[in-house]
């Protein structure tokens, strides 16, 4: 019953698919008309990538995929973030799928051929490949997120450091422009990049350092970013103000990144005790087993 009731499952979601690949469904008339109607978005800072076998494999399933709505707006930002394009994410997802279901399946015909088969167990394979199928499905999403929080991460350790820099730079006489130019050609790695790559926009789009800045802190869900665009857009009229604001906000950052270590800390020293306890508990297990086993069988 349970084969049954899975491969029905599989069929019904196998031709759902197809027709929503074959059929596109159509915008609502008002969605439509918003789109044609809204002014052009800037052009990302955040640059994506789109290659791989996996996305080659999958790349049919990219449409059925975002007509269910996929990816989500927040693992969207991861993506971005990481510069995973999101047909390259999706396409990954189906292929993963597809190869966790498949996998257990091919194995089970290749132990059937060497005369190793499985025997009544023969609803093992499929129920195999369903849970490895889901796992695949959801294993790039969780990647992508883990690898999105480390960047982010890494992002406010570096703006932390840019904001001092910066503070001194105005401090010494330098004008906005000069200040956030000549800064972030001193760091080095993934953040100051970016943030080189958005002042360059700015310059070559003719728009303020600080509209690329918070346009960039919006992609990369850096609030901390957004405040530092909102600080600098003052500096016109309140130099003074604005050199005191950005030495807060570097206090602030710093701060918060030494609540976050210690808190990070104090969570492994806790998951260090649990190999203890599970320890603890298997040698009283151990200890009472005979003495366990001797009441059950006097009863």
């Amino acid at each position: 019953m349970i084969t049954y009731i899975a491969l029905g499952i599989g069929s019904g979601i196998g031709l759902w698919a197809l027709a929503v690949y074959l059929f596109s469904p159509r915008p609502a008339l008002g969605a439509a008309l918003a789109h044609a109607t809204a002014p052009p978005a800037p052009a990302p800072i955040l640059a994506t990538d789109d290659t791989g076998w996996a996305v080659r494999l999958g790349r049919p399933a990219v449409a059925p995929l975002r007509a269910l709505g996929l990816p989500g707006p927040r693992l969207a930002k991861d993506l971005a973030v990481i510069g995973r394009a999101t047909s390259t994410h999706l396409a990954e997802k189906a292929t993963l799928a597809v190869a966790g279901l498949l996998l257990p399946v091919l194995l089970s015909v290749v132990l059937a051929v060497a005369g190793l088969g499985l025997g009544p167990g023969y609803e093992f394979p499929i129920i195999a490949g369903l849970v490895l199928a889901a796992v695949g499905f959801v294993l790039p999403d969780l990647q992508a997120r883990s690898e999105a929080a480390t960047l982010r991460t890494g992002f406010r350790h570096a703006l932390s450091a840019y904001l001092d820099l910066v503070w001194i730079t105005l401090a010494g006489g330098a004008g906005v422009d000069s200040a956030l130019g000549e800064t972030s050609r001193i760091g080095r790695g993934w953040a100051f990049e970016q943030i080189r790559r958005a002042l360059d926009t700015a310059r070559l789009t003719r728009t303020t350092p600080w509209a690329t800045l918070r346009q960039l802190g919006e992609e990369l869900d850096v609030t901390e970013l957004a405040e530092l665009a909102a600080s600098v857009s003052l500096a016109g009229t309140e130099g003074a103000k604005v050199r005191t604001s950005l030495a807060a906000k570097a206090a602030a950052l710093r701060t918060r990144q030494i609540t976050e270590a210690e808190g990070d800390a104090q969570a492994a020293t806790e998951r260090m005790s649990l190999p203890v306890m599970a320890l603890f508990l298997g040698f009283l297990a151990f200890i009472a087993y005979p003495a366990l086993t001797q009441v059950l069988n006097g009863l």
